[in-house]
């Protein structure tokens, strides 16, 4: 069932996220921990993050908006620092605030949860919303959004979110947004995985290197097919989808479905 389960995710997940921007890992985490301890669930899903991240990045390189990388890029890239330090300082206290069972399945309600899925949910509101997305963002506040993006990525992982949320108020055209988001993405999964990665747990004899490779391809899949149907898609139904699935992602981050 894990060369079927693990893939498939993987690839759906890929073909996704591929438009919003954000969201693989958040779902291909919870697969991959069914199988595995956590810190090895945690070292396979930023495998297969990265590289399908770079393989996204040679898909879509020619509509990177490369002065939209530097303001917002490099303070998410140093923001993302920070959050990684604090959240290996934090390691060792309980943020939980509660705890419960549904369909057998054990979840827990943290702080940074309940934040993040706040967060999210208070952009999707502003995407969703017709008046509230007419708004857009001042090439000022763009450092703002990189610092809030890069630190939430570094010390909870969901930084995409927050990345597409500023991203989309500023009026990119759907290939520079999906391109100048990738390559955002790239700089601070280098930065935080540099910190907290769990790579060296990999080299522990359960891993099934197997399953990663199937998993890194079928994310490559989904991400090429993604691509192409991508350039199909309106604009006003690509910020709906976008929108939608913030509110999801947010959710489910909040209730500790998806962490």
């Amino acid at each position: 069932m894990i060369y079927v389960l693990i893939p498939l995710t993987a690839l759906i997940a890929s073909f996704l996220t591929f438009f919003s921007g954000f969201g693989l890992g958040t779902i291909l985490l919870p697969v991959f921990a069914m199988y595995y301890p956590l810190p090895i669930a945690i070292g396979l899903t930023a495998c297969v993050h990265l590289l399908n991240n770079v393989f996204k990045l040679g898909l879509v390189y020619k509509f990177i908006n490369w002065p939209l990388v530097l303001k917002f890029g490099l303070p998410s890239t140093l923001a993302a620092f920070f959050g990684a330090y604090l959240l290996k300082k934090l390691g060792g206290i309980n943020l939980q605030i509660a705890n419960y069972n549904c369909c057998y399945t054990h979840f827990n309600i943290t702080w940074q949860g309940i934040i993040v899925g706040f967060v999210i949910i208070l952009f999707s509101i502003i995407e969703l919303s017709k008046k509230l997305s007419a708004i857009t963002f001042h090439q000022k506040y763009l450092p703002l959004g990189g610092v809030l993006s890069g630190f939430f990525g570094g010390f909870s992982g969901h930084q995409g979110a927050i990345r597409s949320a500023f991203l989309l108020r500023i009026n990119l055209s759907k290939q520079s947004y999906i391109a100048t988001g990738v390559a955002v993405a790239c700089m601070v999964d280098v930065m935080r995985l540099s910190l907290y990665s769990n790579f060296a747990v990999l080299k522990q004899n359960q891993t099934n290197y197997v399953v990663v490779i199937l998993a890194v391809v079928c994310a490559w899949l989904g991400a090429f097919v993604g691509n192409k149907l991508f350039k199909k898609t309106s604009l006003t139904f690509f910020k709906w989808l976008v929108g939608i699935f913030m509110l999801s992602m947010g959710l489910l981050i909040g209730i500790g479905v998806v962490s």
